[in-house]
């Protein structure tokens, strides 16, 4: 049977004409890998998804250890408290711009060596961290770590199109555990790794790994024939802002996913705060802690990805953002017990997980030729409200204290469940069907 490879433009499309896309779409999933020009190409194991969900994680980690370390890393190197702050904007900073000019080469080059090249210049950019002597040499090696970690994106998009299309947001879903893994743990793993040798002794541990890692990718994933692709690296950039003008459901997605990316550094950005001043008094390894907390409730999410690939995106995604919502209650109890926050950390991390790879499961149907540049302009909302979260809610804190830091919060979980509520019926038909088992 003769697939159709071509995919026409979605601008001005109707859901009658993306139904049939959508149709083709599933049609041609036996043919999504060479499609995407890879040699030889295997089904993906377990231990092949495995490796993409640790990379992944470890990779986003390298941008999130600093973020309760800042303190032990300003007084080493004699940093005032305003220099400190922008460790973490100049990481994300880097972040946003990899994001923008790394991951979407992935459709244009051979991924496994976009992966592991990129890999090998995290290793060099993390020893440049742990061996920083001044706040010039430390901002410009953490901006380079955020800049490399995007390397985690390209994973995903690579899973992705290795997987079938009926088993897609599951495989999307298993990787993003490993992603929000590495987020959550980046804090347990910094923090106690500090207490017991040094802040620089985190990001020494963390270059050996990413070394093996590097290693390991470069054995087990399948090599590419070069992209067929007609278009220019710069036209490639370009196309980041043709994709979202013209797909519905990447521009309803990326909203979304800043809203919840805002909402959940509005929790962790603040949260060392109230909890290593009196009354809790706790060490950086017992804050750390709390990502374990998280992490419980990321794992419990994993399904998700299952569930779109059945059809239940919108369903998944309208639970999850309730569950958002909800948790801001028991996090707001902080003052009467700690386990009032666990509770509320367990539930908003199992929404924020859901939510995450129900978008994922849902943009990746639309275009399956672009699948790294899907990924980087879904992300760049992520960043943008990953940086808004951070930045403010710590302005907050210090005018309204914990309360105000829940109210803000909840405010955003209020307006994001509206806003998925609203464009219902806005989403296109292609994102939200169920999608057809193996061998079909």
């Amino acid at each position: 049977m003769t697939i159709r490879q071509d995919v026409p433009p979605a601008g001005g499309a109707n859901d009658i004409v993306r139904l049939d896309s959508a149709q083709a779409t599933a049609a041609k999933g036996q043919t999504d890998a060479s499609s995407a020009g890879i040699a030889g190409s295997a089904p993906l194991t377990r231990l092949t998804i495995l490796l993409f969900a640790v990379a992944s994680g470890l990779a986003v980690a390298n941008a999130y250890f600093a973020h309760p370390l800042l303190d032990v890393m300003a007084d080493d190197l004699q940093l005032s408290r305003t220099v400190a702050g922008l460790i973490v904007g100049a990481t994300q900073l880097g972040y946003g711009l990899g994001l923008i000019l790394l991951v979407p080469l992935g459709d244009l080059v051979d991924r496994r060596k976009l992966i592991v090249v990129q890999s090998m210049l995290t290793v060099v950019a993390l020893v440049c961290v742990s061996v920083s002597s001044n706040a010039t040499m430390l901002l410009a090696s953490m901006a380079a770590v955020g800049f490399l970690a995007v390397v985690t994106q390209a994973l995903v998009a690579y899973a992705s199109s290795l997987a079938h299309p009926s088993e897609r947001g599951h495989i999307v879903g298993m990787v993003t555990s490993g992603i929000v893994l590495g987020i959550l743990l980046a804090r347990s793993v910094a923090g106690t790794l500090t207490d017991l040798s040094g802040w620089r002794t985190v990001y020494i541990v963390s270059a050996l790994l990413t070394l093996v890692i590097a290693f390991l990718l470069w054995r087990a994933l399948p090599r590419q024939e070069k992209s067929k692709s007609s278009l220019s690296y710069l036209g490639l950039i370009r196309s980041l802002k043709t994709l979202l003008v013209e797909e519905p459901v990447l521009r309803i997605r990326a909203v979304i996913a800043m809203l919840i990316f805002a909402n959940i550094t509005t929790l962790l950005a603040p949260l060392v705060l109230p909890l290593t001043a009196p009354p809790h008094s706790m060490s950086h390894t017992e804050v750390g802690l709390f990502g374990l907390a998280g992490a419980a409730g990321a794992l419990g999410a994993v399904r998700a990805g299952r569930w779109t690939d059945r059809g239940h995106g919108q369903r998944v995604t309208g639970i999850a953002l309730a569950l958002m919502l909800f948790a801001w209650l028991p996090i707001s109890m902080l003052d009467y017990s700690i386990l009032w926050l666990v509770i509320g950390v367990l539930v908003i991390d199992f929404g924020l997980q859901a939510t995450h790879v129900a978008n994922q499961g849902m943009i990746y149907r639309v275009r399956p030729e672009a699948q790294n540049r899907l990924t980087a302009a879904y992300m760049v909302f992520y960043s943008i409200g990953s940086a808004i979260g951070s930045s403010t809610s710590t302005i907050i804190y210090a005018h309204a204290g914990w309360t105000g830091v829940c109210l803000s919060g909840a405010a955003i979980s209020l307006v994001t469940l509206l806003f998925w509520a609203l464009t219902l019926r806005a989403t296109p038909a292609i994102a939200t069907q169920k999608i057809g088992g193996n061998g079909a």
